[in-house]
């Protein structure tokens, strides 16, 4: 008896019939697709290719042009390193952290240099030229346990040994085996697109933008991001911290509160450091923070009010978000929508004004935006001291339209994000949107009574507003500030399961919460009653000091 392959396309529907279980590949064939397809959505689920289809199914492809897409082809690219190295050197490679369009790693023991990249790189091309299959195998826990220890990847032996998934879905390539989050693309020949750049003591594993992913964008390094990066992790290490196994074992020892207290501790340390560097730079009187969606500004904004007050100063807020321009005048994006993240939805103008006023001592008017009628109304009356610092924080905070009457020298820059935290093994990250994203989730059902579908589906425009108006002024940042907090992931899985389960099997942000829900199993349970109410995290599941 045969069925149907409903697949879903740009301009319709084709109904595919077949008499015999199909696969992916079959269904894109038949179905006259093309592109760099990489998975496919079954019922919404993300597969891999080599999925069997044996009944009724609604079907969707997934190329590099869309975020899952992309995420397929990173993670297949970091496969292929890891075949490449092995098979070349009989290393093994950590992939330690991500930047923008590519990943930092290294060959642990040995420091990188131009004839090992090259290697590496020669290797690589090779096993693409090879146009090799990639097959999911799903096999017992025990059994995925022992082919981990046997490859020398005990990070990975030891978390599937916390996390009791059985079976587990592994992924093999001439005699390789990986473990992913996500499915990976069917075949080396997919991953023609790739370079490697020695940056000692490792090098940098590049990959296509989403906007283009036929080619690789222009490299960026962020000195600063670096460094925070480079920071952060010789902290992880001294810790024990690198992996999401390592974490695990922590909360065995029961040594959750002492996790949280060093982490809340490396927090206080850190913002101490900008204070005192905002101190030793006499000539600042506007601090200016930015960051995306869900990064902590709110709370980092306060925390910091507060180490300026411990040097002596007086820090003053301004919210940007009173300066939106009435509705009528906002912009809208491509598809006619309020676009609220543009600059333009402030009035630059009225900003620069009032910002120049009162660090002249004189005294203004704020609005006071009413987002319900979505107009400016009259508010309250703020005149600053000569010696007092104006704090102005919003996702625009870095650039210099809103500030371009104040001197440099005046102004100190801080941007903000959880720039990165405890990867799951050696060669899968925690991504920071990812991070953001579970953040945000927990926030606005609690605060807004936001739908975890909401916040998923808007999710994707989010990301691409944070790429447009916020990471280009990154590097103008006078000091990076890493909001990640080690325990966090553990905290947030308690809030966000229980929302990310209750999404129906028909919705369409069922499949993005079953990845969700994937990553959050590997995450042991840390409960939240030991979080200090001044904590970021505070902000995002509540109970915090500084909530209105």
């Amino acid at each position: 008896m045969g069925f149907y392959v409903n697949v879903t396309r740009e301009d319709g529907v084709d109904k595919i019939y077949s008499d015999a279980p199909i696969i992916g590949h079959e269904v894109l064939a038949r179905s006259g697709g093309g592109g760099m397809v990489v998975a496919w959505r079954v019922n919404r689920i993300l597969r891999p290719m080599s999925w069997v289809i044996e009944e009724d199914a609604d079907v969707e492809f997934v190329d590099t042009s869309s975020f899952e897409g992309a995420e397929i082809y990173r993670n297949t690219l970091i496969f292929l390193l890891v075949m490449a190295c092995r098979k070349e050197l009989s290393k093994e490679v950590t992939v330690r952290y991500s930047m923008s369009n590519c990943y930092y790693c290294e060959i642990p023991g040995e420091v990188a240099s131009d004839k090992l990249v090259s290697r590496i790189k020669a290797e690589m091309g090779r096993i693409v030229a090879s146009a090799l299959p990639i097959q999911m195998a799903v096999i017992p826990r025990d059994k995925a346990v022992k082919i981990f220890s046997l490859q020398g990847n005990e990070d990975k032996a030891k978390l599937i040994r916390f996390t009791g998934a059985d079976p587990v879905a592994l992924y093999q390539c001439d005699g390789v085996y990986g473990f992913f989050g996500v499915p990976l693309a069917a075949s080396t020949d997919m991953l023609e697109v790739f370079d490697l750049n020695l940056f000692a003591p490792g090098f940098l594993l590049r990959f296509p933008s989403i906007s283009e992913a036929s080619c690789l964008p222009p490299l960026q390094v962020v000195p600063k991001l670096m460094d925070v990066f480079r920071e952060y992790s010789s902290w992880l290490d001294v810790l024990g911290l690198s992996t999401m196994h390592s974490l695990h074992e922590r909360v065995a020892r029961g040594k959750s509160l002492e996790l949280i207290l060093i982490s809340e501790a490396f927090h206080g340390e850190a913002l101490a450091r900008v204070a005192n560097r905002i101190i030793a730079r006499k000539t600042v009187r506007l601090l200016c923070l930015a960051g995306p969606s869900s990064s902590g500004k709110t709370t980092t904004s306060k925390r910091l009010a507060i180490q300026l007050q411990v040097c002596g100063k007086n820090p003053v807020a301004l919210a940007l978000d009173d300066y939106y321009v009435d509705r009528d005048k906002t912009p809208r994006d491509e598809s006619g929508n309020f676009d609220f993240e543009a600059i333009e939805a402030l009035d630059i103008d009225l900003i620069n004004e009032h910002i120049s006023a009162l660090l002249s001592g004189e005294e203004v008017e704020i609005p006071k935006f009413d987002f319900v009628t979505g107009t400016r109304k009259r508010g309250r009356k703020m005149r600053l001291s000569l010696d007092d610092i104006l704090i102005i924080e919003g996702i625009h905070g870095l650039n210099d339209r809103l500030t371009h009457d104040i001197a440099p020298e005046n102004k100190y820059k801080v941007f903000i994000s959880p720039l990165t935290g405890v990867n799951l093994d050696s060669h899968n990250r925690i991504g920071t949107t990812d991070t953001r994203l579970i953040r945000r989730m927990v926030r606005d059902h609690r605060t807004r009574g936001h739908t975890p579908e909401h916040t998923i589906m808007m999710w994707p425009s989010v990301i691409k507003g944070s790429h447009k108006h916020i990471f280009p002024y990154e590097e103008e940042a006078d000091m990076l500030f890493n909001s990640s907090l080690v325990y966090e992931i553990s905290v947030l899985k308690g809030y966000a399961e229980p929302l990310l389960r209750a999404i129906d099997e028909d919705s369409p942000a069922y499949g993005e919460a079953s990845r969700l829900l994937s990553m959050l199993g590997f995450a042991p349970v840390i409960p939240s009653e030991n979080v200090p109410n001044l904590s970021i995290l505070r902000e995002f599941i509540g109970g915090g000091c500084f909530e209105d």
